[in-house]
């Protein structure tokens, strides 16, 4: 094992053994909620998956080892702020929060987007801190059309980011939102 910017490097088999054991607690801990937040949606409450220290340790393993050339995470308003905060402090590297619309006080960058059940716009500050260069892994928690995750990608590049791979916990492979990140390494933990 070798050690990019502060975080090891692990063989495949130590990579493929990190996956697996991150994706077998989000899979035994992740409580499912049919009909929520509307008719035919299928939500995955991850709370139960956090609340766990080791099944929490062991995701964000996995969201580490999968860019270890990172110096600079995105997380995602809102579940993606839990996940991008602790695996940016195992890395030792900064977080820059993906708020919803209204949070930031201007200026702002913003990126409106559509998803399974609406649209919405995702924002961070346009000044107070400087992404150019920067090398970034943008992480939420569900992958399902890839909107959301989609418009925080583009803000980091608005910014003037390098953006060296997205991780999410859960993909829903159905809605087919891997589609939109073709030109990214893409991560997903558990697809079910």
């Amino acid at each position: 094992m070798s050690v990019s910017n502060g975080v090891a490097l692990h063989t495949p088999e130590e990579l493929i053994a990190i996956h697996r054991a991150a994706g077998d607690a989000v899979v035994r801990l992740t409580r499912w909620a049919d009909n929520f937040p509307g008719p035919g949606v299928r939500f995955a409450d991850l709370t139960p998956v956090f609340a766990d220290a080791e099944g929490f340790g062991a995701v964000l393993d996995a969201l580490v080892a999968c860019a270890p050339d990172a110096d600079t995470i995105a997380a995602v308003d809102a579940r993606g702020f839990l996940l991008g905060a602790g695996a940016a402090a195992k890395m030792g590297a900064g977080v820059v929060a993906v708020r919803k619309v209204g949070k930031l006080p201007p200026p702002v960058l913003s990126r409106s987007y559509s998803l399974e059940y609406g649209s919405s716009t995702l924002e961070i500050p346009a000044n107070g801190f400087d992404l150019t260069g920067r090398n970034v892994l943008v992480i939420d928690d569900v992958l399902a059309t890839g909107g959301t995750l989609e418009a925080a990608v583009q803000l980091v590049e608005l910014g003037g980011a390098n953006v060296v791979g997205v991780a999410v916990v859960l993909e829903i492979e159905e809605l087919r939102g891997r589609d939109r990140f073709l030109k990214y390494p893409l991560t997903s933990l558990v697809k079910v």
